[in-house]
């Protein structure tokens, strides 16, 4: 019986993000979590603040994953656009949510938020009609409609939303992974890597130089979902290295 993966697509949004002034911390995690539930990420996008873009990529993607997420643009300022454009990429208008009003009001009376502050806060208050809200411990809620999740880029108000957004998700089984390195060139072995290769083609393997005190090497890398499918592409890699000459170190 042939595997059915459960994919998705992580869009990052931010003109800081593409302009260099602020590196991404969330990607990683996002993958790393989200592969645990069975949900793996096929592709990723940094796109900027631009309205066009953000509804153009967001239709586009949502029909062909199974999931998406998007990073960024739904705090208090005026270019945090996310959430209107995701309205719009559904039709459908932008509402006050009551409930993240409330929680915003309440952070204001304990900080003491000017009115002005408390206007542009309420900002992260306005999501799409029918949205569903994606509950955080840090900061305000994000939410989701239909397959697309929209969460905070500050990664540890991500970071607490994921959290629990993850075990909510349908997946599949989750990717696994096996290593081991040797120091050779990765020239030297394509041609047998390559061969190793169509001979497991249900396995993604891979090949990543390093450079260990002066000694340059390669890691091989084996990703599927088949654990004992695994253990074999391994024995296998080790093998392709002892044939070459060398041996097989432990590399994670």
């Amino acid at each position: 019986m042939s595997f059915q993966p459960v994919t998705a697509c992580v869009l990052l949004i931010g003109n800081e993000l593409l302009s260099g002034r602020t590196q991404d911390a969330n990607l990683a995690h996002l993958a790393t979590t989200l592969n645990e539930v069975g949900v793996s990420v096929r592709e990723a996008r940094v796109i900027p603040d631009d309205p066009k873009v953000i509804i153009e990529t967001l239709n586009s993607v949502r029909a062909r994953f199974d999931y998406v997420f998007t990073t960024g643009g739904i705090g208090p300022t005026h270019d945090d656009i996310t959430a209107e454009c995701v309205a719009e990429a559904f039709a459908v208008p932008l509402v006050m949510n009551e409930e993240i009003a409330e929680t915003i009001r309440g952070y204001a009376k304990v900080r003491g938020m000017s009115d002005t502050v408390l206007a542009a806060s309420l900002r992260m208050a306005r999501v799409p009609e029918g949205a569903r809200l994606l509950p955080t411990d840090v900061g305000a809620p994000g939410f989701a409609i239909d397959n697309v999740h929209v969460m905070a880029g500050i990664p540890a108000v991500m970071q607490s939303m994921i959290s629990k957004l993850a075990p909510t998700l349908k997946g599949a089984r989750p990717v696994r992974s096996r290593s081991v390195g040797a120091y050779l060139g990765e020239s030297t072995i394509a041609d047998a890597l390559t061969a190793l290769q169509n001979r497991f083609n249900d396995v993604d393997l891979g090949s990543y130089p390093f450079n260990d005190e002066g000694r340059y090497g390669t890691t091989l890398v084996a990703r599927g979902t088949d654990e004992a499918r695994l253990d074999a592409v391994l024995e296998a890699l080790r093998q392709l290295i002892i044939d070459h000459g060398a041996e097989p170190l432990a590399r994670s």
